[in-house]
């Protein structure tokens, strides 16, 4: 790994961007990445996504976070479903990232004050997001 032997610590929420190959990159961004170990990360896809059909064709993959607290990073890695579906919700897949090359984009220059806010407006979808994420957790062990 460069830059960093490990991946950082970030809050709960921190919206990521996973960006997947293909004809042309293709970046989403996603609310449920979790720091599954030094070099693993696990976020849920739901099953329609077409960055999911991308990850089943070609692995590879990068998934790059800023967040307060100077987190600023891409991890390089490959991609494998995990539980499919997730038993909390059946519509998405645990998908974990083993980290192959870690590129921290921290500067002394300058700091991040804010990562981006996510917020959910819609009940439901609040509840099933606290869920996820606390099901990736526990697949983090």
């Amino acid at each position: 790994m460069t830059g960093e032997d490990a991946l950082p610590e970030w809050p709960p929420g921190t919206v990521a961007i996973l960006a997947t190959p293909g004809a042309a990159p293709h970046a989403i961004p996603v609310s449920t990445a979790v720091r599954a170990g030094p070099r693993r990360v696990l976020l849920a896809l739901a099953r329609t996504r077409a960055s999911l059909a991308r990850l089943r064709d070609d692995p590879r993959c990068a998934i790059t976070v800023l967040a307060a607290g100077d987190v600023a990073f891409t991890a390089h890695g490959r991609a494998a479903v995990v539980q499919e579906p997730m038993d909390v919700a059946e519509s998405v897949v645990a998908v974990a990232i083993e980290v192959d090359e870690l590129q921290s984009h921290a500067d002394p220059r300058f700091a991040i004050d804010a990562g981006v806010g996510w917020r959910w407006v819609d009940d439901e979808a609040a509840v099933r997001d606290a869920a996820i994420h606390e099901a990736l957790r526990r697949l983090a062990g």
